[in-house]
């Protein structure tokens, strides 16, 4: 008797998204500490804090900029924070870390070429070992449907059905 692989020979095409996953140490630049009392920017401290800052320490790191406390900061603030960072950091975004790595995704997901998922029936791989945001799932799914013939999730051992398109 001979043994077959039915998982090979189902068609199926696996896509993990640990693949597209972007090298480069992510960080977060908390504003916070920049505040007097934490609670005011004041622009002369603020605007020396970023003149004697060593930037080329964010050389080539994904940067989230956010301020953690309830305090109002103005507009300017952030952007005078980008236009330090930015000769140096990969990509700068105004949040947290999460919203980095959605980001981070939504750019490189907007770049995956779908030809070869044309009419396929397509496995997104689940687990794993990078941290994946639940947002590059929904973003991929949205980009998948409208061309392929089938998503499932999981395995191909063992999958959820997510979209199966009606002939």
């Amino acid at each position: 008797m001979e043994i077959s692989n039915k998982v090979a020979a189902s068609g199926l095409l696996t896509l993990d998204l640990e693949e597209f996953y972007p090298e480069g140490e992510r960080v977060l630049v908390d504003i916070k500490e920049q505040l007097f009392q934490g609670l005011i920017l004041r622009e002369k401290e603020y605007r020396a804090f970023i003149q004697e800052t060593d930037w080329s320490t964010y050389q080539d790191k994904y940067v989230a900029i956010t301020c953690s406390t309830d305090a109002i900061i103005p507009t300017w603030a952030y952007m005078l924070l980008t236009a330090a960072l930015a000769p140096f950091a990969k990509k700068i975004v105004f949040g947290n870390l999460e919203q980095l790595e959605q980001s981070i995704f939504q750019e490189t997901l907007a770049k995956l070429n779908l030809t070869p998922f044309k009419d396929a029936r397509i496995v997104v791989k689940g687990c794993g070992k990078l941290p994946i945001p639940k947002g590059a799932f929904v973003e991929l799914t949205s980009l998948l449907q409208p061309i392929a013939k089938s998503i499932m999730y999981g395995e191909p051992c063992s999958t959820v059905p997510l979209y199966k398109r009606k002939n």
